[in-house]
């Protein structure tokens, strides 16, 4: 780099582009058609194996990748990985496929005059990016552009974005797509115990005496985490509570299909049981516990006689749960989406927690009250995005926290915002008033997933810029954009990933990038320089060293992970989960919190949270009789389908069009025929669907896989007042034969 470059942010990042991609390093000068791709890493012989952890779910399976002549052919579960233990989903053993599809975004791509999307230059992309979003800072003020970032990017990446975006860039307001999953859960934990922290290792599924799973179908959701339940061995009681007969409920000892969303009054009244009869933990709940007694007065009202009555279970199937929990000498309770994605989210994963807590079934092998989350990488997300939280699980509102930051970084403590960003759909209605004129979209596809789908792409489409950067340049949502980034994919960068249960994992870069796309750490690295903030990031030089980083910014927390070796230990220990301070480096290979019943709040004591039930906002009534309830729809298929729809394996085993599920007793009412085409129409929309009549759904009920393009078309946009996380699980629809 010569003097002269310094002067010139622009040059200095396209010099960026030229030398670094993660450990596939060389001088693209001297190969200008590559662009970032590189050799393979030394370490890596022609015909050899490495390994990565699966860049899908949350369960962060480690995958075994085949190399032939330095190319990788293949992959295969690792079988001596503590999360998965030699399986793995058919989206693992797919994931390679992915990466070769035709609509990969291989070069920048910028909407010109014709409205059409063009290939550009990287130069002229990052020139683009920088000007038009100073411009629109400079003439609407700071808080003018906004991100929505990910859970499918490498923590690293994480970390780099957000505090390029906040502290480099002076935005204000950014969020993630982890809003639409692990919100409910975050806040749940925080507001319980102090911190967002999960208590669980996945080894607790093999050691509890009852599992409780509450709107959760592991079967096909998380189907290496049903394998560990059942590898059990205590011949454990399955307890399901979902509206539908679920394929885990098929499984299960017990299905209680409660109405759609009178969870909280189930677990209200159970509580309530436990305490009429003296089934509580009074040492646990007098040395850990706080509120109590308050609880005890919220729950008394909640009558057998007016539990069944709300949630149309009998008193028979509520009292003999409520016998099996006490009987138990461990009883573990999870729940994923069917929880969070809900208007009174929140509260009903505290009751859950309430109920764990009561009985004094956590910190003990084959206990907790457990969220298993939804995205490869949320967890990560959560605690280093630097979104609605100040990295390391801190709080921008916080003087002391942003003290520690700006000290550990050595910025100036007023590059730290000191307040909260927006959230998600904050932000969305700050476009609509007109306040957010510039958004800048990273490995997600909001007019896609978000709620309420044609709402949301009206507002997408009154920006003034969207820079969309993606591995695909396909997505509903880049292909509204004015600029697009082309993006490495799992794969074809490194880092790490941190599943459910807290575990560090590497990815690795086994495979080259198509084009002129680069890994999400490069393109930051990029743009810090095209902006002028370059400096501010001299440390971040690659993945490993933000790491390292982070480390620094974890030490202390509750979080705390100082202790690890870098990547070399996550490989060779089969990943690491925090805590691993350098004070206190473990031994035990899957380790649970709260052992010692202290929690994070000042008196180490966790909460019990509690409210009256929320009416439904939208129940059904003579012009939409049915309630619609969305979900995973089969193994193979993985949220928009944006990468699962590229396999020709993974296509082959879903169905390929939208469907309907339907109870038999309301296609009859209806005249509906199984392969009947039939509209499905909300107040917001319509969309049509095959039909398909299955006795899993009840009368009353309809089911659709959120997987498809049109599913959101007919959501609510109602959201959980703490969390503010989308309710996509209970709208009103109707049904009307096509034709």
């Amino acid at each position: 780099m010569t003097p002269a470059d310094v002067l010139h942010p622009l040059s200095v990042a396209s010099s960026l582009l030229h030398q670094t991609d993660g450990p596939f390093t060389r001088e693209l000068l001297l190969e200008p058609s590559g662009f970032g791709l590189g050799q393979l890493p030394s370490r890596l012989q022609p015909d050899a194996t490495t390994t990565s952890v699966c860049g899908f779910c949350s369960t962060g399976c480690n995958l075994t990748v085949h190399l032939k002549d330095g190319a990788a052919i293949g992959l295969s579960p690792a079988t001596n990985y503590p999360v998965n233990l030699g399986m793995a989903c058919p989206k693992g053993w797919e994931a390679l496929r992915v990466l070769d599809a035709p609509d990969r975004a291989t070069t920048p791509l910028m909407r010109s005059g014709r409205g059409r999307l063009e290939r550009v230059s990287w130069e002229t992309a990052l020139s683009t990016f920088v000007t038009r979003m100073q411009n629109i800072q400079r003439e609407h003020g700071p808080e003018s552009v906004a991100w929505l970032g990910t859970g499918q990017i490498a923590t690293e990446e994480l970390a780099y974005l957000g505090a390029l975006a906040k502290f480099g860039m002076g935005m204000i307001h950014g969020d993630g797509n982890t809003r639409q999953c692990m919100a409910t859960a975050v806040v749940a934990y925080k507001q319980s115990f102090g911190f967002d922290a999960p208590p669980y290792t996945y080894k607790d599924f093999e050691e509890s005496d009852v599992i409780v799973l509450v709107g959760a179908n592991l079967c096909i959701a998380h189907p290496i985490l049903w394998e560990r339940v059942l590898h059990n061995r205590r011949q454990p009681k399955i307890v399901v509570i979902d509206p539908r007969r679920t394929e885990t409920a098929m499984q299960a000892s017990h299905h209680l299909a409660l109405k759609p969303k009178s969870d909280l009054v189930l677990f209200y009244g159970l509580a309530r049981l436990l305490i009429e009869k003296g089934w509580v933990d009074d040492e646990f709940i007098a040395q850990s516990t706080q509120g109590f007694d308050d609880f005890c007065r919220h729950v008394a009202p909640y009558t057998m006689d007016v539990v069944t009555e709300r949630t149309g279970l009998t008193a028979a199937a509520i009292e003999e749960v409520a016998e099996l929990i006490h009987q138990a000498e461990r009883s573990s309770f999870w729940w994923t989406m069917g929880v969070n994605q809900s208007y009174e989210g929140v509260r009903t994963a505290q009751s859950l927690i309430n109920l764990a807590l009561m009985t004094g079934n956590i910190g003990r092998p084959g206990t907790g009250a457990n969220s298993i989350t939804g995205q490869c990488n949320a967890m990560g997300s959560r605690l280093f995005s630097n979104t609605t939280g100040l990295l390391g699980g801190r709080d921008f509102t916080d003087p002391q926290h942003r003290s520690e930051v700006a000290e550990i970084l050595n910025i100036p403590i007023e590059k730290i915002p000191d307040r909260n960003s927006m959230s998600y759909h904050e932000i969305l209605k700050g476009i609509l008033e007109g306040r957010i004129k510039g958004l800048w979209v990273v490995a997600t596809n909001p007019a896609h997933s978000w709620i309420n789908q044609d709402q949301a792409r009206d507002i997408l489409g009154r920006l003034d810029f969207l820079v969309v950067q993606d591995m695909y340049h396909s997505t509903e949502t880049a292909q509204m954009a004015d600029l697009v980034l082309p993006a490495a994919g799992w794969g074809e960068k490194e880092g790490t990933f941190i599943n459910s249960e807290r575990r560090f994992g590497t990815i690795r870069k086994v495979a080259r990038a198509p084009g002129e796309a680069l890994a999400d750490f490069s393109i930051f690295r990029a743009i810090a320089q095209a902006w002028g903030c370059g400096d501010m990031f001299r440390e971040w030089t690659s993945p490993e060293a933000v790491f390292r980083i982070m480390q620094r910014l974890s030490a202390g927390r509750p979080c705390d992970f100082s202790g690890i070796d870098g990547y070399r230990q996550l490989d060779r220990d089969g990943g690491v989960q925090w805590p691993y301070s350098a004070e206190h480096a473990p031994d035990e290979q899957e380790r649970r919190l709260f052992a010692d019943g202290r929690f994070h709040h000042p008196d180490g004591k966790a909460k019990f949270l509690f409210e009256d039930p929320r009416p439904m906002p939208e129940p059904p009534n003579k012009d939409f009789p049915l309630l619609l309830l969305t979900g995973r729809g089969t193994a193979v298929q993985w949220h928009t389908q944006t990468r699962t729809g590229k396999s020709d394996v993974l296509r082959k085993l879903a169905p390929e069009r939208i469907y309907v599920e339907v109870n038999p007793q309301d296609a009859r009412a209806l005249g509906i025929r199984p392969q009947d085409q039939v509209w499905v129409e909300s107040r917001r929309g319509e969309i049509q669907a095959q039909v398909f009549i299955t006795p899993t759904v009840a009368p009353g009920q309809v089911f659709i896989p959120m997987h498809y393009a049109t599913a959101n078309r007919l959501t609510d946009a109602v959201f959980d007042p703490y969390s503010k996380q989308p309710s996509y699980k209970a709208c009103a629809v109707r049904l009307r034969r096509v034709g």
